[in-house]
């Protein structure tokens, strides 16, 4: 589901957006759900997205239903996944930053309270090192939701892998191996990748398996990625 989703596919996300922003204001109320769900659907749809479109949103919303027990507010967590890359431009590195101030005065209008909307943008940052606290359930939730692409079956974690490369495409190709060398190592270093008892139990053999085969593969001499 990328920028051609089609109006079932938008219409399915509009719904899923408004409960959880319906939940997470509670019985107060607020304005219509449905132009903040538009904004973020048409920032999602962006031309410079490759990997970080609807698609991977759908996912991450997915994998946080199915882990959505771990989590202490799994609205809130929905919420900050909408959010986490509504602001995107690959040759910046403020998106997080930008992306969780979009969600505190986004949230704020929409009626959310002032704690969920503050834990909400917390959550956004928290995806700059995926690294959530031992104690920090909401925040395991959605780190393990946005890495579980990692544990993606060869076929799709090889097109995770060639959107990645698309969306940064200005990158000189040695250089490009480099930086993704480099982030695989330090994943591949972690204790564990996921922090949920699902995801260190379903996903995390098989994240480190692709992990090692993209790097492996960047190592080759005929050169991948260039």
């Amino acid at each position: 589901m990328g920028r051609m989703a089609d109006h079932a596919d938008l219409d399915a996300l509009r719904g899923r957006f408004a409960r959880a922003l319906e939940n997470a204001r509670g019985p107060g109320g607020g304005p219509d759900p449905v132009p903040y769900a538009d904004n973020l659907l048409a920032r999602w749809r962006e031309p410079q997205r490759h990997y970080h479109t609807l698609t991977h949103l759908t996912a991450v919303l997915d994998h946080i239903d199915v882990l959505e027990a771990h989590a202490d507010d799994p609205d809130v967590v929905r919420l900050a996944a909408w959010f986490h890359d509504a602001v995107y431009l690959p040759d910046r590195s403020e998106n997080e930053e930008r992306s969780a101030r979009l969600a505190e005065r986004a949230l704020a209008e929409a009626g959310v309270p002032a704690e969920k909307t503050a834990e909400a943008a917390r959550l956004v940052r928290l995806t700059v090192t995926h690294d959530p606290a031992d104690d920090d359930q909401n925040g395991q939730v959605l780190c393990d939701a946005d890495l579980a692409i990692l544990a993606a079956p060869p076929s799709a974690y090889a097109a995770y892998t060639a959107a990645v490369r698309e969306e940064y495409h200005f990158v000189p190709g040695d250089a490009f191996r480099a930086g993704r060398s480099a982030i695989l190592r330090e994943l591949l270093a972690l204790p564990s990748l996921f922090r949920t008892p699902h995801g260190r139990l379903a996903w995390e053999r098989t994240a480190r398996y692709n992990l090692r085969g993209e790097l492996e593969m960047l190592s080759l001499p005929d050169r991948p990625y260039a």
